[in-house]
C-alpha cells in the first residue's frame, strides 16, 4: 500500500508537471485601436532561435486561423537572418501595407526564472483503525500499521514570462500589449500552443480582434 500511495503521488506529480500553465498577468487596449478589430495579423516571434520563433509563430498563426482571423508567419516578409536597419525597416512597412495586412503581433520572452518549493507529505489512514482495537495486541498493532506516510520532496518550478505587442500597421502605433506566465512547459511546442491560445483569447475578450 505504502509503495502504491508513494508512486500514485510522484505520478500525479509528474502529469501536472509536464503539463504546461499559462496566465495573463496584465493587458492593456489603446483606445486608437482599429473598431471592429483587426483581421490580418503578421506574428513576427523575437528570438535568437530560428526553431523557438518558427514554433511559436506556426502556433499562434494555427489558432488565429481558428479564430477566423487571417494570420501570416513573419518569413514571408523577414527572411531569418534579416538585420534590423532603417532600409529593411521600409521594405517590411511598405510589404505590410502592399498585401493588405492591418497588423503586427510581435512575442518576445522577456524572463525566466526557477523556483524551488517544499511539497509536503502525505499521512494515509486505513478504516481498520476505526473501533475495538484495545480487545487484543493484534487489534491494537492495526490501529497503528495502516498509518502509511509518504515523504515531502523539493521540486523545480520553470517559469517564463512573455509579452505579446499588436502593433497597426497604418499608424505604426502600439495598439494592445500582454504579458504572460507559463509555468513548466513539457516541451516547446506544447509551450507555443498553450500561449497561443491563451494570447487568442486575450485579444479577443479586449476586443483588438473579433472571432468570427
Amino acid at each position: 500500500m505504502k509503495k502504491f500511495s508513494l508512486l500514485a503521488t510522484l505520478a500525479f506529480v509528474a502529469l501536472v508537471s509536464c503539463s504546461p500553465s499559462t496566465k495573463i498577468l496584465g493587458s492593456w487596449a489603446s483606445p486608437e485601436k482599429k473598431a471592429g478589430g483587426y483581421d490580418d495579423v503578421v506574428i513576427i516571434g523575437i528570438s535568437e532561435s530560428v526553431i523557438s520563433r518558427q514554433t511559436f509563430e506556426d502556433q499562434i498563426q494555427s489558432v488565429l486561423t481558428q479564430d477566423g482571423i487571417k494570420a501570416s508567419n513573419s518569413s514571408v516578409i523577414i527572411p531569418p537572418g534579416t538585420k534590423p536597419s532603417p532600409e529593411e525597416k521600409e521594405k517590411f512597412a511598405q510589404a505590410l501595407r502592399d498585401q493588405g495586412h492591418d497588423a503586427v503581433l510581435t512575442v518576445a520572452l522577456l524572463d525566466q526564472t526557477q523556483e524551488s518549493r517544499y511539497v509536503p507529505g502525505t499521512t494515509t489512514y486505513s478504516p481498520m483503525m476505526y473501533g475495538g482495537y484495545y480487545r487484543s495486541y493484534w487489534g491494537y498493532y492495526n490501529y497503528y500499521s495502516p498509518m502509511m506516510y509518504d515523504p515531502g520532496y523539493y521540486t523545480t518550478d520553470k517559469n517564463y514570462f512573455l509579452e505579446a505587442n499588436l502593433y497597426d500597421v497604418e499608424t505604426e502605433q502600439l495598439v494592445w500589449s500582454a504579458q504572460s506566465e507559463t509555468t513548466n512547459p513539457a516541451n516547446l511546442e506544447a509551450f507555443a500552443r498553450t500561449f497561443a491560445m491563451v494570447i487568442s483569447d486575450q485579444m479577443i475578450k479586449d476586443g483588438v480582434i473579433v472571432k468570427k
